[in-house]
């Protein structure tokens, strides 16, 4: 686990999240019916590699490509493709890490390919909500399982579910970093949050069941009901009144 004991680190980590936060907005330009989601992830990788930085997921444990592009059914870690061509109607999770001067950023955002169902758009924006009271509740002295618990909440109050096979989880000098933070749980358990502490926190929420299968290619995760999965993550440093997001 990382504690940011420097105003040195923490720069470091802002600017990680400093690259991720133009990324989005450029990447969703891009984002249009007809375009593969090979074109997003090599335009991702270009802007990763002007700033200076790595991307933190190529090679990661053999992960193939800069981004995870994730559409419609596919909760996480779908790999770009030149075969997968974005359609109007279709939601897609763009996931990215950064690496620079030894720090780790990641965060995620689910876009829209021109005009969606009112089941999608409501699935965004509750997704979006449990990321956002997840976040609230990143303060020294709670414990995860309140970050937890704020989500699944939220997510069931809404008649979602929310995806328990993969979890966020602590970030900082490593990608991944103890401690996970599951995307459910009851509150006051787990373990207590420090201040200067990195969380990436990353609520997955489906239509219907939580329940995934992972593809032949080993990565693919997918609704084992073929519904639709949104996917939001910030990375974020915990504090002693409120949580900064840096990303």
């Amino acid at each position: 686990m990382t504690l940011l004991t420097s105003e040195g680190d923490v720069r470091k980590m802002r600017e990680c999240g400093r690259i991720i936060r133009e990324i989005f907005p450029r990447a969703e330009k891009r984002i249009r019916a007809g375009v593969s989601t090979a074109d997003l992830d090599r335009e991702i990788e270009d802007i990763i590699r002007e700033q200076g930085a790595e991307p933190a997921f190529k090679g990661y444990k053999g992960y193939p490509a800069t981004i995870c592009a994730s559409v419609n059914e596919v909760v996480v870690h779908g790999i770009p493709s030149d075969d997968t061509i974005l359609a109007e109607g279709d939601i897609v999770g763009i996931d990215v890490g950064v690496k620079k001067n030894g720090y780790f950023g990641d965060a995620a955002r689910t876009f829209t390919v021109g005009k969606i169902s009112e089941e999608a758009a409501r699935l965004i924006e509750v997704t979006r909500e449990c990321l956002s009271e997840g976040i609230s509740q990143a303060i020294a002295g709670n414990r995860v399982s309140d970050i937890s618990n704020t989500i699944q909440r939220i997510a069931q109050r809404e008649g979602f579910e929310e995806v328990r096979t993969f979890v966020g989880h602590g970030i900082g000098t490593h990608l991944h970093e103890p401690p996970e933070v599951p995307n459910w749980g009851a509150r006051g358990t787990g373990p207590v949050l420090k201040e200067g502490q990195a969380l990436a926190i990353e609520p997955m929420i489906n239509t219907g069941t939580r329940n995934i299968r992972v593809l032949s290619d080993g990565w693919t995760a997918v609704t084992t009901d073929g519904k639709l999965s949104a996917h939001f993550e910030d990375t974020i440093i915990v504090g002693r009144r409120k949580a900064e997001i840096i990303t």
